[in-house]
Formats: structure tokens, C-alpha cells, sequence
């Protein structure tokens, strides 16, 4: 990545004032990098303070030929006008060249989701016999019955679950906390793990108060669970290719499909705008054919 005497302290501003996970800030710090790889391809010095906007502009035509889906080059410019924000706010420009950039249009790809059947099946397929079976019962009961995003699973704690009221507090994006209500069976399963599983493992400094540990005793990685379930779902023969993600998409279309109320279901899954929810309300074609049936009176 390129030396840039701005990007140490927009790295801190990310970090100490919108407390921006790792791995956001680095993505912004990519975003950066390739404008400064544009501009130096077109042999012109790196100097953000002199970018215009039609720099930018020629410069989202490169990234377009370089064949990045809408989707990247949406991010990339989200990167950039919050890095020029940053700049104006520090006074270091006059002008945001961002200001009137133009993101490309999106369209709202639905997400995949598991019927109530597949998701009984991965979790029956796993074997609880095994070491690390308990575990990955109570951890799929956990991401379908909270609607968790997968980092919110690895870090959640022991003490952030209230067993007898049926809660637990997660810690989402930018370090928000939230409430969200916990079902029966993951919190019976999450019992049984840390009761009869979990006590054997011998648990490294640190990782005491963490529910979801691997052998070594350390906390789990975002791509061990994607694995696991993705060797669940083979095992289960389910050919869709699901994720971790799969489980928080079909828990608020379910959710909804049941009759929810869309800013309920906004405030369990952590959203800070209800627009970001609204894509859950898709539902499946004998879901609406039978709305029309019961409900339109020319039915």
C-alpha cells in the first residue's frame, strides 16, 4: 500500500470516532490504494489534496474497465467520500471532489434462504457424539434463532446471556450494543455445550468467558464456521450454497413470512436504517399465491 501522510490519522479517526472493525478499515485503506494505483498509472502525483472531481470520475471509468461488479465499485466510492469527508473535515482541503460523485445503481439481489426443513436437517446431521458436535448444534440454533451475524457469534460471551429472562446482548457493528430475545432450543443446546462439552476443553488465557471455542481453546475464526456449515450442508445434501449469512437471512424472512412486524424485526437484526430490513419482506411465490387465494376478494 502507498505511503500517504494522511492515511495514518484517517486509520484513527476510523478506528477512536466511528469504532470501525479491522477489517472495515482496511477496506477503506484498499479503497484509497486504488486510486493512488490509478494515479500513478496515469503518471500523475499522488497527491490527494489536488484530486478534482474529474479525476474520480476518470477514475471510476478505470476501475469499470478493470471489470469490478457495480456492487465493488459502489464500495470503492463509499470509501473515497468518506476519506475526502476526513480530509475536509481536518481542513487539509476546501473542496470535497467526492460531492457530487455518483455511486452506480444497485439492484437488490434477494438473498438465499433455507426452509424450516433444511435447517432442522443441518443441525440433526450433526453428530453430537464427536468433540465439537455440541457446539456446532448450539452455534447453528444460535445464528438461526438470533438472526447473528457471524462475527457477533464468535464473540459472544458467557455472561452476555441472561438464561432465565431468555436474552442475550450482542455486539454488532461499531460496537453497538443490542438485546435480542433467544429461543429455547439454542439456549438449551448453548447449556448442554458449556455444561458437558465445553468444561473439558483446556481454555487458553483470555477465552475464558467465550461460549464458542475450538480445541485449542481459543475462540472460533469467521472461516471455521463457514466451513463447518458448508460441510454440513454437503453432508445433508443441500446443494444451495449457503453461509453463516444464510441462517440471519432466514431467520428474518421467517419471521416476517409468520407475521412480524418489520421494525421488530429492524431491531433484532441490529439495522440502523429499516431499508436495510425491507429486503427480508421478500417472500416465495406459494407463500404470496396463497395470500391472493385467501385474502383478494376476485380470487
Amino acid at each position: 500500500m502507498i505511503k500517504n501522510p494522511y492515511l495514518k490519522s484517517f486509520k484513527d479517526y476510523l478506528k477512536l470516532e466511528r469504532s470501525l472493525s479491522a477489517n472495515s478499515i482496511d477496506a477503506y485503506l484498499t479503497d484509497i490504494d486504488k486510486l493512488s494505483q490509478y494515479l500513478e498509472s496515469v503518471d500523475k502525483p499522488v497527491n490527494f489534496k489536488e484530486v478534482t472531481k474529474d479525476d474520480l470520475k476518470l477514475f471510476i471509468t478505470w476501475v469499470n474497465e478493470l471489470g469490478m461488479l457495480p456492487s465493488t465499485q459502489a464500495r470503492v466510492i463509499s470509501g473515497l467520500k468518506s476519506f475526502f469527508s476526513f480530509m475536509l473535515l481536518e481542513q487539509i482541503i476546501s473542496v470535497d471532489p467526492t460531492e457530487l460523485l455518483e455511486s452506480p445503481r444497485l439492484s437488490r439481489k434477494l438473498p438465499d434462504t433455507l426452509n424450516t426443513i433444511e435447517i432442522n436437517q443441518l443441525i440433526d446431521i450433526i453428530d453430537a457424539s464427536k468433540p465439537e458436535g455440541m457446539r456446532n448444534k448450539a452455534m447453528l440454533e444460535t445464528l438461526y434463532g438470533c438472526g447473528l451475524r457471524v462475527t457477533e457469534l464468535i464473540s459472544l460471551r458467557i455472561s452476555n446471556i441472561y438464561f432465565e429472562n431468555e436474552y442475550i446482548k450482542v455486539i454488532g457493528k461499531g460496537n453497538k450494543e443490542r438485546i435480542v430475545p433467544i429461543g429455547a432450543a439454542a439456549l438449551k443446546f448453548i447449556k448442554i455445550y458449556i455444561e458437558e462439552s465445553r468444561v473439558h476443553i483446556s481454555i487458553k488465557k483470555g477465552y475464558e468467558d467465550y461460549i464458542f471455542l475450538n480445541r485449542g481453546g481459543t475462540g472460533l475464526s469467521r472461516i471455521s464456521v463457514f466451513t463447518t456449515i458448508k460441510a454440513l450442508a454437503v453432508k445433508a445434501g443441500i446443494s444451495k450454497s449457503i453461509s453463516p449469512h444464510t441462517f440471519r437471512h432466514s431467520f428474518a424472512t421467517h419471521l416476517i413470512e409468520g407475521g412480524a412486524d418489520l421494525r421488530a424485526v429492524q431491531e433484532m437484526l441490529g439495522h440502523s436504517s429499516i431499508t436495510t430490513t425491507e429486503i427480508y419482506t421478500h417472500l416465495d411465490r406459494d407463500y404470496l399465491k396463497g395470500v391472493i387465494t385467501e385474502f383478494h376478494p376476485r380470487s
